[in-house]
C-alpha cells in the first residue's frame, strides 16, 4: 500500500495488480479518496458502457479529478482494448494534475512502458485484517488478541477480505446480545455457528409450524429483526390480510400472548422490547427458505412491505424501514432477480404513494446500484426509465434523487445524462432541472459536457430552458484551477454559441432577456478578455439568425439598454458594456471597422 501511494504521488497514476480477495479494489478506493480536492470529482470509468466517453478521450479528466478504471474482472479483449487508450488516458492524467488508479485483471500483460507504474497487492495476514475489524467494532484489545479455537479453524483457509469483514462482523453482532458471562470465546464460537449451513434447521422449523400466525409471525421477525415488537406485532397482522387469511375466531383474551408466540418460532423481546431470534443469523436463514421454497409469496411480500413502511408508529424510525427494504432487496439480488426489484420500486413509487414508499422505493434502487453482479444492469434500467419510459406517479422524483444522491457519487457522467433526459421531460416542477444544474456547477467537466450535450440536441424548447438555467456566466469566466476560464475554450465556445442562436432564433424575448441581462451585467463586472468574449459570443449568436438578424440586433441591444438600469453600481460602466456591443453589432453588420471604439472617463463614447 505504501508503495503504491508513493507512485500515485510521484506520477499521478498506479496500476494495481493482485489475486482476487486480496483488498485491491478497496484499496484502489481508499487511494483515490485520499486525493479528495476541491476542484475535482471522484469518477469510476466504464468505458465498456454505452453512454461512456472512450478512455481517450480528453474530456474524460478535468483538473484535480480522482479516476478509478477497475478491470479486475476483464477478459482479454477488454484489457487489450484498453491498453491501448492508456497512454492518451495518463497524458490527460498528468496535464490537469488529476490521479488515475487502475486495478489490472490478475496475470493479465502489461506493456513494457507501463511497468513502471505496476504495484501488487498481496493479501494481508488474515489475522491481522480481523483483528484490525473487531478493533474497529469496539472489541477490547484484551479480548481478540487471545488465540481461539474458531477464529484459527476459520482463518485455516485463505479468505477473501470480504468474507473476514463480515466473520468480524458476526463476531460484533455475537458480543451485543451475548450474556454478561461470555467472552471472546463464546463470540466467536456463536459467530463460527452462524455460518453453519442452517437449511436442514429451518425446514423442521418451518415444518413443525403449521399454522398461518405462526409463519406469519416467522416471516416478520426475519424481515424486521430487531425492530420492536409493536412493529413486529402489527407486521405480521399485515401480511395474514395481505394474504387474505381468515381472522383467528379464538377469542383475544384466549389467544397465546405474543411472548408465547414468538417462544415458539425460537425469538424473544430483549429488555428493550425489540425482537430477536435467539441463535444469531438465523434470521437470514428463515428469509432464504421462504424465499427459495414459497415463490408464490414473493409478489406478495413486495406488497406487505410497502404497508408496513406506511405504518403510523413512533417505533417505524427510517433505520427499521430500510433494514426491512434492504432484506427484502437481498433475495431479489440474491437469486438473480434484479428486473423484480427494479418493478417492486416502480410499484412503490406509482401506487397509493406516501413519502415512506416513495424513500423505500430509493432505498431499493440503492440496493441494486450497489450490489456488484447487478449494478451495471440497474445502471441500463434507469438509463431506460429516464431517456424512454412514461414515468407513472411519482417515480421520476425517486429517479431524481437516486441520480442526484447515488449515482453521481460514483458516475457523474452518467448522472448528467440522466437527470438531463429527467429535466426534458418534467412538467410542473423542477427537480430535475435543479439537480442537473447542481451537478454540472460541482465540475468544470460536467458542465462542459452538458453545453455539449445541449448544443448537439434537437434544441426543442426543454432543451433551450436547460440551457439558459446552465449558462450562468459567473462559472463559464471563472479560471480557478485551471489555465483557461471554460468561456476561452473553442469547444465551449461552439456549444455557447450554437445554443444562443436557437435561443434568440427561437424564443419570444421576454423568455431570454433575464439571462442576456445576466452575461451583459457579467461582462461589465469583469473588465478583461473574457467579459468582452460573452459579448462576442452572443453577437456571434445572433448573427447566425439569418431570416431575422436584423430584428434580434435591435432586440439584443435593446436589451443592453434595458441592462443598464439594473447594473450594480449604476448605468455608468454599463453604458460603456452597451456602446462595446454595439459596435461590435456593427462590425458583424458591415457598417464599421472591426477597432473598437473609444471611451471617454466616464464609460461613454464622446
Amino acid at each position: 500500500m505504501g508503495k503504491a501511494r508513493a507512485t500515485l504521488t510521484d506520477t499521478g497514476t498506479v496500476i494495481l495488480d493482485g489475486p482476487p480477495g486480496s483488498g485491491r479494489t478497496s484499496a484502489a478506493r481508499v487511494l483515490l479518496r485520499e486525493y479528495h480536492r476541491d476542484s475535482g470529482v471522484f469518477h469510476e470509468l466504464l468505458p465498456d458502457e454505452e453512454d461512456e466517453l472512450s478512455l481517450h478521450d480528453p474530456a474524460l479528466v478535468e483538473t484535480g479529478d480522482q479516476l478509478l478504471l477497475d478491470l479486475s474482472a476483464a477478459d482479454d479483449h477488454q484489457w487489450s482494448a484498453a491498453r491501448a487508450d492508456l497512454p492518451a488516458l495518463r497524458k490527460a492524467v498528468h496535464e490537469r494534475h488529476a490521479h488515475l488508479v487502475i486495478v489490472m485483471p490478475h496475470g493479465g500483460i502489461l506493456d513494457p512502458d507501463l511497468q513502471h507504474y505496476r504495484v501488487e497487492v498481496r493479501r494481508p495476514p488474515g489475522l491481522h485484517v480481523l483483528r484490525r475489524h473487531l478493533r474497529m467494532h469496539g472489541v477490547p484489545y484484551e479480548q481478540y488478541i487471545q488465540p481461539d479455537v474458531a477464529v484459527t479453524e476459520f482463518l485455516r483457509e485463505e479468505r477473501p477480505m470480504r468474507e473476514i469483514a463480515d466473520f468480524a462482523d458476526l463476531v460484533r453482532r455475537a458480543r451485543e446480545t451475548a450474556r454478561p458471562d461470555e467472552g471472546f470465546a463464546q463470540w466467536c464460537a456463536t459467530a463460527k455457528k452462524a455460518r453453519d449451513d442452517r437449511r436442514r434447521e429451518v425446514t423442521a422449523l418451518v415444518a413443525k409450524l403449521r399454522e398461518a400466525p405462526q409463519r406469519a409471525l416467522l416471516i416478520a421477525v426475519s424481515m424486521l429483526h430487531g425492530a420492536h415488537a409493536d412493529v413486529i406485532h402489527r407486521a405480521a397482522q399485515l401480511l395474514l390480510r395481505a394474504l387474505d387469511s381468515p381472522p383467528e375466531e379464538i377469542p383475544l383474551l384466549q389467544r397465546n400472548d405474543l411472548a408465547q408466540q414468538l417462544g415458539e418460532i425460537s425469538a424473544d423481546t430483549g429488555p428493550d422490547g425489540h425482537v430477536r431470534f435467539t441463535e444469531l443469523d438465523y434470521d437470514s436463514a428463515i428469509r432464504a427458505h421462504f424465499w427459495d421454497h414459497m415463490p408464490d409469496l414473493r409478489h406478495h411480500l413486495g406488497t406487505w412491505a410497502a404497508s408496513v413502511v406506511d405504518l403510523n408508529d413512533p417505533h417505524m424510525v427510517p433505520a427499521v424501514r430500510d433494514g426491512l427494504v434492504a432484506r427484502v432487496a437481498g433475495q431479489y439480488l440474491r437469486t438473480g432477480r434484479g428486473d423484480g426489484l427494479a418493478s417492486l420500486a416502480e410499484r412503490w413509487s406509482s401506487e397509493a404513494v406516501s413519502r415512506a414508499r416513495l424513500e423505500a422505493a430509493v432505498h431499493a434502487l440503492t440496493c441494486g446500484l450497489n450490489d456488484p453482479a447487478h449494478d451495471r444492469e440497474f445502471r441500463e434500467r434507469i438509463y431506460q426509465w429516464c431517456a424512454h419510459r412514461r414515468l407513472r406517479g411519482e417515480f421520476a422524483q425517486v429517479l431524481v434523487q437516486i441520480c442526484a444522491d447515488v449515482l453521481a457519487a460514483s458516475h457523474p457522467d452518467q448522472a448528467l445524462l440522466r437527470l438531463y433526459y429527467l429535466a426534458r421531460r418534467e412538467r410542473d416542477t423542477t427537480r430535475a432541472l435543479q439537480a442537473l444544474c447542481d451537478l454540472a456547477s460541482s465540475s468544470r467537466r460536467l458542465r462542459r459536457r452538458l453545453l455539449d450535450r445541449l448544443a448537439r440536441s434537437d434544441l426543442s424548447p426543454p432543451d433551450l430552458g436547460i440551457f439558459l438555467r446552465a449558462c450562468d456566466p459567473v462559472p463559464l469566466t471563472d479560471p480557478s484551477g485551471a489555465s483557461r476560464a471554460l468561456v476561452e475554450e473553442q469547444g465551449v465556445q461552439g456549444s455557447l454559441t450554437t445554443c444562443w442562436h436557437a435561443v434568440l432564433a427561437e424564443l419570444p424575448r421576454a423568455t431570454w432577456q433575464p439571462h442576456a441581462e445576466r452575461w451583459l451585467h457579467w461582462a461589465t463586472d469583469d473588465t478583461g478578455h473574457r467579459g468582452e468574449l460573452l459579448l462576442d459570443l452572443l453577437v456571434s449568436a445572433a448573427e447566425r439568425c439569418e431570416e431575422r438578424r436584423g430584428e434580434i440586433f435591435a432586440e439584443l441591444y435593446a436589451s443592453a439598454r434595458d441592462a443598464e438600469r439594473t447594473a450594480q453600481g449604476g448605468p455608468a460602466r454599463s453604458v460603456e458594456t452597451t456602446e462595446l456591443l454595439l459596435h461590435k453589432i456593427s462590425v458583424a453588420q458591415g457598417l464599421c471597422p472591426a477597432a473598437p471604439p473609444p471611451t471617454s472617463a466616464g464609460g461613454t463614447r464622446p
